[in-house]
């Protein structure tokens, strides 16, 4: 498959997986802050599914779609942040955790669940698997093949998508999700300190991005994190 068929399989592909995982991320926040007291989010019309309500224009589409045209290894993407007022939840400190870990819990079920409509696809026709184990879309002509073969491989993208969402989102740098939870575990002092990062944090990560083939955070650590644990996913629940 040319690298142009390769780019119109892989978005036919990944597109609604990845606009899924980002969607219900946000949702996920905006959720459980909303139950711990801060209602912004429903106030501003974000506490939703739709997914109008949260698709940010170069976040949600143009970033991913130049990640795909111009192949780093890395997959980059985001949906409008849901709104939350941390002095309005009832413990700040504890539940802003709570919040900030609501997303990438979300992305872990995510994955999950698109691993178990995976084994549900391969228990109506195991053959399946043999169409999904190449880079091309499968070679299934007869009607069952058509529906099952884009279901089988959007169900495997989705679980890639939400596990590389859940490790990366777990990066300790705010206003990363792992950053605002360490902020709010950590003793008053440093947190105040790494709080201070936020303003710089999407800039900090940017610059690891671009720097990624000299320091090797991604592809030395995240990548192989990433497919560890979307192995251990796909082969647990679909074995």
């Amino acid at each position: 498959m040319n690298h142009m068929g390769q780019i119109i399989h892989t978005i036919s592909y990944m597109a609604l997986p990845l606009l899924l995982a980002m969607v219900f991320h946000e949702y996920a926040h905006g959720w459980v802050a909303d139950r711990y007291g801060d209602s912004t989010a429903r106030l501003e019309g974000r506490l939703t599914l739709n997914p109008v309500a949260h698709i940010d224009l170069f976040g949600t589409i143009l970033l991913p779609l130049l990640c795909l045209i111009f192949p780093s290894g890395i997959l980059l993407g985001y949906a409008k942040p849901v709104p939350v007022n941390a002095w309005n939840l009832r413990n700040p400190r504890r539940d802003m955790a709570l919040v900030a870990a609501a997303g990438p819990g979300m992305n872990l079920m995510l994955a999950i669940a698109s691993a178990l409509a995976l084994s549900a696809v391969l228990a109506i026709d195991p053959s399946v698997a043999d169409s999904i184990s190449t880079s091309g879309p499968g070679v299934r002509r007869n009607l069952l093949g058509m529906i099952l073969v884009p279901l089988a491989w959007m169900c495997t993208y989705s679980v890639l998508i939400n596990v590389v969402l859940l490790v990366f989102n777990l990066i300790p740098i705010p206003p990363l999700d792992g950053g605002r939870i360490m902020v709010s575990l950590l003793p008053p002092r440093q947190a105040e300190a790494l709080s201070r990062l936020e303003p710089y944090g999407m800039l900090i990560i940017f610059f690891l991005v671009v720097a990624d083939p000299q320091i090797h955070l991604f592809g030395m650590v995240m990548g192989p994190l990433v497919n560890a644990l979307t192995t251990t996913i796909i082969s647990t629940f679909t074995s």
